[in-house]
């Protein structure tokens, strides 16, 4: 079966911004890359990863710089990515912001992972590609990478509203692989370009965390996750970490569920599971660990819950199996954790 990654269909606004700024026919080139301007009506509708390289490529060709995929950051609006636009507008701060890309990255695109690492007084937002299994030919171009990179850091230095200063960008890509002149990236990053990483990343400053936003409004935000994470099901209904995932979550408060149990529930026999999940890359260890930890941080932090209730929520059999996992998972015990979290939030 043709492996299919695809991205979310808002990008077609920011697009059409784009192309018709830079003069040229948006509807003869979307129509030569397949892609169908309407398909922007639906929330719900994907763009083919293949297409949007193509219609990059076309658009490149057709002005003299070559400079398109920066060009789109310029014309960005935070309608492109839908409630996940909003969401990261009324986020408390770029942290949180940033936290919403990563966990809510399958709405923008299953072609990459977002991933955030510090690095003591910096940090990285870190680009992953995808490779396409059978000919390890990276799923997205470079000059989709940079797209989406110049997409992001635009929201970023509209949602601070002040001078977004990145240290250095480390490209995945080797300097023969893109355009003959990369000065068009050093232009819009503002900062060094370094070519041949293994994977693509943008350094800043880890003070530029804790900015807090224009806009931030906690009841709208709250309103928007709603909405985040029914979208989320309906990209990810076919996805069978995400399957395994909701089947935990319907057994966690009668004990961890057992991969037997789990695997006859999706109607699957326990080998089969196995070795999807390991083409995935994970196992059902690891996401069971992961959906308790994920439960756990966000349970800790209602007050109302004391830690007695969320052992029993997420399924350990007393309360000292559960702060050892907590302090495993975070490296502070849960009350310690709750404590600073309060003070944080004060």
């Amino acid at each position: 079966m043709t492996e299919n990654f695809t991205t979310i269909s808002g990008w077609i606004i920011t697009l059409t911004r784009a192309i018709n700024a830079s003069g040229l026919d948006a509807g003869l080139l979307f129509d030569k890359a397949g892609i169908n301007p309407s398909w922007v009506k639906d929330p719900d509708r994907r763009i083919d990863i293949e297409s949007f390289s193509r219609l990059i490529e076309y658009c490149n060709k057709e002005i003299p710089t070559r400079d398109f995929s920066t060009r789109v950051g310029k014309y960005f609006h935070p309608g492109m990515f839908h409630a996940l636009g909003y969401s990261m507008m009324t986020s408390s701060n770029l942290d949180d912001a940033f936290k919403l890309i990563i966990t809510y990255q399958k709405i923008l695109t299953d072609g990459c992972r977002f991933e955030m690492t510090d690095h003591g007084s910096f940090v990285s937002l870190e680009l992953k590609v995808e490779k396409y299994s059978m000919t390890q030919r990276s799923v997205m171009t470079q000059e989709v990478v940079e797209s989406f990179l110049a997409v992001i850091i635009e929201f970023t230095r509209s949602l601070i509203h002040e001078k977004f200063d990145i240290t250095k960008v480390e490209m995945g890509f080797c300097a023969s692989s893109g355009l003959d002149d990369s000065t068009y990236l050093e232009t819009f990053f503002d900062c060094p370009i370094e070519f041949g990483h293994s994977d693509t990343r943008i350094f800043f400053k880890k003070s530029y965390l804790y900015e807090s936003l224009a806009v931030s409004n906690p009841v709208i935000n709250h309103a928007h996750k709603s909405v985040l994470d029914d979208f989320l099901r309906r990209v990810e209904r076919h996805d069978l970490t995400y399957l395994i995932k909701q089947e935990i979550y319907k057994s966690l408060a009668f004990g961890a569920p057992s991969q037997q149990e789990i695997a006859k529930n999706l109607g699957m026999s326990i080998r089969n599971m196995q070795r999807k999940l390991f083409e995935q890359g994970t196992n059902y260890k690891e996401i069971l660990e992961d959906t308790r930890h994920s439960l756990a941080v966000s349970y800790i932090k209602q007050a109302h819950l004391s830690c007695c209730e969320i052992s029993y929520l997420l399924g350990f059999s007393n309360v000292g199996n559960f702060n050892r996992a907590f302090k495993r998972w975070t490296g502070k015990a849960p009350g310690n954790y709750r404590k600073i979290y309060i003070q944080t939030e004060v």
